[in-house]
């Protein structure tokens, strides 16, 4: 079997061939970048299991990238930036990043977040079903076609699963959003409520990182079921899960 690839998107030359030496002997197939322009030309020749990005690159800033990788690629995404604030941390998260380490890098510290993203990536494709049909789906009624099924959470995993046993693997974000919405009992949850939940803040209408980590989830929730999400908005209020959910744990 191939060695999983793990591009470095480093424009400091030194710490990129310092993370290059380290992560090849480990056994993974690195290879580097120095910019944004060189990683679309490596992953215009190859398939990158995890992509490790700094945020200030020469040519397009870090953020930019992930989350055109999140749109068009399979990569898991590390990133690494001496960037340490809070905000720079959800907003690494919220565009889709599955870690964010910050410089100094410890490189064994790096090596285990590879390998455990690369276990997460490796579950979430073997447990993630083909799509399907939306008028055969089973999201909305029971295998009798009466009462409606529920949908999952597993916090513990960090899933949710539908009734048909379609498995969704969830970020942090949208962990602490889908827990909200599940304790509302199907009633919608305000965006203050939900700004609180994510980012421990009042909301603020200027804002639209709450509707960047709902679009994020309904896509991977409709591209799992191949239906239409029940996660709807409700004008002037917030969002609601409209199906019913339990919650693994809970009461």
């Amino acid at each position: 079997m191939a060695a999983p690839t793990i591009v470095v998107v480093e424009d400091e030359n030194s710490l990129r061939s310092d993370m290059i030496e380290y992560l090849a002997n480990c056994g993974f197939d690195a290879v580097g970048a120095r910019s944004g322009a060189e990683l679309d030309r490596i992953l215009g020749e190859r398939t990158a299991s995890v992509v490790i990005l700094d945020v200030n690159l020469p040519d397009e800033d870090g953020f930019k990238i992930a989350a055109r990788l999140r749109d068009t690629q399979g990569a898991g995404i590390i990133m690494v930036t001496a960037r340490s604030s809070t905000v720079d941390r959800v907003v690494g998260l919220e565009i889709g990043a599955d870690a964010y380490l910050v410089k100094p890098v410890e490189l064994r510290e790096l090596e285990a977040q590879v390998k455990s993203l690369l276990r997460r990536l490796s579950e979430r494709a073997a447990e993630t079903p083909s799509p399907l049909p939306p008028a055969a789906s089973a999201e909305t009624q029971g295998a009798d076609g009466g009462d409606e099924a529920r949908w999952t959470l597993d916090p513990t995993e960090w899933s949710l699963t539908s009734p048909a046993g379609a498995r969704i693997s969830l970020t942090s974000m949208e962990m602490k959003l889908t827990s909200l919405l599940a304790g509302q009992a199907r009633k919608p949850a305000t965006r203050d409520q939900i700004s609180q939940a994510l980012y421990s803040r009042r909301w603020n209408p200027e804002d639209r990182s709450i509707d960047t980590v709902v679009g994020r989830l309904r896509h991977k929730v409709e591209g799992a079921i191949g239906g239409t999400a029940p996660l709807k908005s409700v004008h002037g209020v917030g969002y609601v899960f409209s199906a019913p959910i339990r919650v693994l744990g809970g009461p």
